[in-house]
């Protein structure tokens, strides 16, 4: 198998890089600079020449300019669809991020402090796909003792010290909670993905027998579903009719609660009429004034 690693320079990145090199025999790794910060081109300078000193085929992508908007989101959306492109182009069976223990309760901390269900809570998942991330179990104390060990100086991002973003804030709040278990959370998160993947096992076999196709609508039979798999099965009744719907959180929420009502709400482009058998259409188009 070829393995594409995605490498900043950080201590992180740069202890996958080594561990990767020092065990696989088909390695490439790509750093994404996101053009936000002058020193990104620097970095990815200094990512290209550890990787030639290495033997490991490197490029950097460069992102174009930023969203408006959120630009964390931006960034992290337009990083993963880079980095899944180099690695179409470039024949990767597997791509590898370093993200690790640290991250998982990170991760898991802000997604309780959201009100996040099973899937939130679930974490980092170790594989999705194509996407693999090896060093769940390494936490970052340990990555930066390589580095060193190995006489490898990483790049300091500032950016993961801006208090402007929740996970920089989090994290310096950890720092004074050494009593956290790291590995403790990456289980915890292990053995709520293994549950979802469980719901979600059982929602889609249980949809067999609830849902049905009408000739004018897709019909749910209700009656005495628990209620996590009740909001699956509303999703799967929605994607019947419109493949892209996809509630979540508090819109799925009420929805559920005006059809529990008998009452008729339009949600995701979906007409959803409650009653005995729920009732999910078409939402007929917007009038014109």
């Amino acid at each position: 198998a070829r393995f594409g690693l995605a490498v900043s320079g950080g201590p992180d990145s740069l202890a996958l890089l080594l561990l990767a090199q020092a065990s696989l025999p088909h390695v490439l790794a790509a750093t994404v600079d996101h053009g936000l910060r002058p020193a990104g081109a620097q970095e990815a300078g200094f990512v290209a020449s550890i990787c030639s000193t290495l033997g490991v085929p490197h490029e950097t992508l460069v992102l174009g300019a930023p969203d408006k908007g959120n630009i964390s989101d931006w960034a992290r959306r337009e990083r993963y669809a880079a980095l899944t492109d180099w690695a179409a182009r470039n024949h990767i069976d597997f791509l590898m991020t370093a993200h690790h223990a640290d991250d998982q309760l990170e991760t898991m901390i802000m997604r309780l402090n959201r009100g996040s269900g099973v899937a939130g809570l679930s974490g980092i998942r170790a594989r999705r796909g194509s996407m693999i991330r090896p060093l769940l179990g390494w936490q970052k104390r340990e990555l930066e003792a390589l580095c060193q060990d190995c006489c490898v100086t990483p790049v300091d991002d500032p950016s993961n010290r801006d208090d402007r973003f929740d996970r920089a804030r989090l994290r310096k709040a950890l720092v004074d909670a050494p009593w956290l278990d790291r590995h403790a959370a990456v289980r915890s998160a292990a053995a709520l993905a293994q549950a979802e993947e469980a719901l979600d096992w059982t929602a889609r076999r249980l949809a067999g027998d609830r849902i049905a196709a009408q000739p004018d609508a897709i019909t749910l039979a209700p009656e005495d579903v628990p209620h996590e798999l009740l909001r699956r099965l509303v999703i799967l009744a929605m994607q019947h009719v419109s493949p892209d719907a996809s509630p979540r959180g508090d819109d799925l929420e009420r929805l559920i609660a005006a059809l529990n009502a008998g009452r008729v709400a339009t949600l995701a482009g979906v007409k959803c009429s409650g009653g005995t058998l729920w009732r999910f259409s078409p939402a007929p188009p917007h009038r014109k004034i």
